[in-house]
């Protein structure tokens, strides 16, 4: 291990201070309403994804659902992806069993590997550096497809509306692309050029920093800068198993100077809150603290606002961001691991009611979703059943929203922003 660290540390950082203070920024705009956040991407990232197409889809999907939140909701949006560096997943039980053979759980590639054998469950620090090199790649491509105008992703004839069929809602969304297409037409024809070659896209990278020993070492003190950084990626978030306030994660996060973010499930109670705000966000800095919020569909207009009330009461500057798949997970009578479209969505209009009702704002919303078509989230216009599931279910660990149904989910939250 204690190679690995070093090597680790000899590295180049794979984000800039810079950058990081500029997202901050924008996440304190959003808190204000004056932008969205819209945060997204696989559950557990694997390295035998690290590739052009894998990473060209989800970049793709995020770029499209952020133009149809920008176009519909009318506000700019902060794109952040789940990508490059979320390789660690925290897992329930330390061990697993199949077969009456108990072997160490799989807790994402960072540490070990997802094949049930010894040899693969078994730790390896080399994993480390593995990641932190995929990160690398996958951060390159990124910005050299963003550099190359691959932001013009957001031209509705590009899209594929496939997955809506015949339905009542395709129709809706079609109008809803052609009045876009006819807007930028209108643009590309008042500024006398094509509006992509003046859109500069902005992309951040983010990741629960659950490995803290990784963390620590990709950290660093950059010149001209008053403070630790985290350079593995723009926005780390602290989970909600590991936010306790006497933790190590906690300790170390409020160290570093990034904007963090923490998931705040059912069991939170105000005082432990404001004691965590007041841990991690002495200064009350805008943009620093964002709380991702998964409580479950059902959980929301019972649990959330008492929290809500208490970190407005206290004068505290966060932003509130909606994770609505986390406490929406179930799984079915054949033990498969899946969600709800139908539960997602209830979870985010239970957000936006709260924070209607209570004169708040909510800032954002986080997804675990992908641009392929996989089947593992039941429900949404293209339909999906639980006969369904075991067709294209790729997810090692939870299900995720395929390219359609996050594009529906994108043109639903639009809707909802306009109210």
């Amino acid at each position: 291990m204690s190679a690995a660290l070093t090597e680790l540390r000899g590295l180049p950082p794979l984000v800039t201070s810079w950058e990081v203070e500029r997202l901050k920024a924008q996440i304190a705009a959003a808190g204000r309403g004056e932008r969205f956040i819209l945060q997204g991407g696989d559950c557990n990232e694997r390295f035998v994804d690290c590739n052009s197409k894998v990473i060209d889809a989800k970049l793709k999907i995020l770029l499209m659902m952020s133009a149809v939140l920008t176009y519909g909701g009318g506000r700019p949006v902060v794109r952040i992806g789940r990508i490059a560096g979320q390789y660690a997943k925290p897992r329930s039980e330390p061990d697993e069993t199949r077969d009456g053979v108990t072997l160490p759980a799989y807790r994402g590639d960072l540490v070990n590997r997802i094949a049930f054998t010894p040899e693969a469950r078994r730790p390896d620090p080399q994993n480390l550096i593995r990641a932190y090199h995929r990160s690398a790649l996958t951060l390159n491509f990124i910005r050299g497809l963003l550099a190359g105008g691959f932001g013009d992703a957001h031209h509705p004839e590009v899209w594929d509306l496939r997955w809506a069929g015949q339905s009542a809602k395709a129709a809706e969304y079609r109008a809803f692309l052609e009045q876009m297409r006819a807007s930028v037409r209108f643009l590309d024809a008042s500024l006398g050029r094509p509006l992509a070659e003046l859109a500069a896209v902005d992309f951040y990278s983010s990741h629960e920093g659950l490995h803290l020993e990784y963390e620590r070492a990709v950290s660093e003190l950059p010149p001209f800068r008053d403070g630790w950084y985290d350079l593995s990626t723009h926005m780390p978030w602290i989970g909600e198993r590991t936010r306790r306030l006497d933790g190590a994660h906690v300790e170390f996060f409020r160290g570093i100077r990034n904007p963090i973010g923490v998931k705040i499930g059912p069991s939170m109670e105000p005082a432990d809150l404001l004691a965590l705000l007041a841990t991690l966000n002495p200064a009350d800095e805008p943009g620093r603290l964002t709380l991702i919020v998964r409580m479950g569909a059902k959980k929301v207009h019972d649990r959330l606002p008492r929290l809500v009330d208490a970190v407005r009461a206290a004068g505290r500057v966060v932003t509130w961001v909606c994770d609505p798949m986390h406490g929406n997970t179930f799984k079915t009578a054949d033990g498969i691991k899946t969600r709800h479209f139908d539960d997602i969505l209830a979870e985010l209009d239970a957000n936006f009611a709260v924070h209607a009702a209570t004169g708040t704002v909510l800032g954002g919303v986080h997804f675990e979703l992908t641009g392929r078509d996989v089947t593992e989230v039941l429900g949404g216009t293209c339909g999906l059943t639980e006969a369904d599931l075991t067709r294209d279910y790729e997810s090692d660990v939870d299900p995720r929203l395929n390219y359609g149904q996050a594009l529906e989910m994108a043109f639903l939250m639009a809707e909802r922003l306009r109210r």
